[in-house]
């Protein structure tokens, strides 16, 4: 079992930025793919960004790459998310989330344990 809890949300203008955290318990922390997704109102859940246990592998979505940065410190048990140059179309309720695997990350269902949310607001 591994429980997550994120945060850093809160509301920011366009052009600002967040950081987001996420913290996991559990000793394992650093053997699993952590990921990043979103959901906006009257959306599906969408991928943002994964990165794998060593950091080597990171992946993003289109739509965030050049803006978002992923990151893990597995000393720490957290994994970050900073977002830079924030759009009002980046406005959701982010969550993170825990997977085994090295491939195939941008997919929801490999993720199996997931966090709370954490609201972004951007406003134009």
């Amino acid at each position: 079992q591994v429980q997550l809890v994120e945060s850093g949300g809160g509301l920011v203008q366009a052009g600002g930025s967040l950081r987001l955290s996420c913290a996991a318990s559990g000793r394992t922390f650093s053997t699993y793919t952590m990921g990043w997704f979103r959901q906006a109102p009257g959306k599906e859940r969408e991928f943002v960004a994964a990165i794998t246990r060593s950091g080597i592998n990171i992946y993003y979505a289109d739509s965030v790459k050049g803006r978002f940065t992923i990151s893990r410190d597995n000393a720490k048990n957290t994994v970050y998310l900073q977002m830079n140059s924030l759009k009002p179309e980046d406005t959701a309720v982010y969550y993170c989330a825990v997977t085994e695997r090295l491939i195939r990350v941008r997919e929801l269902s490999a993720y199996t344990y997931w966090g709370q949310g954490t609201q972004v607001t951007v406003s134009s």
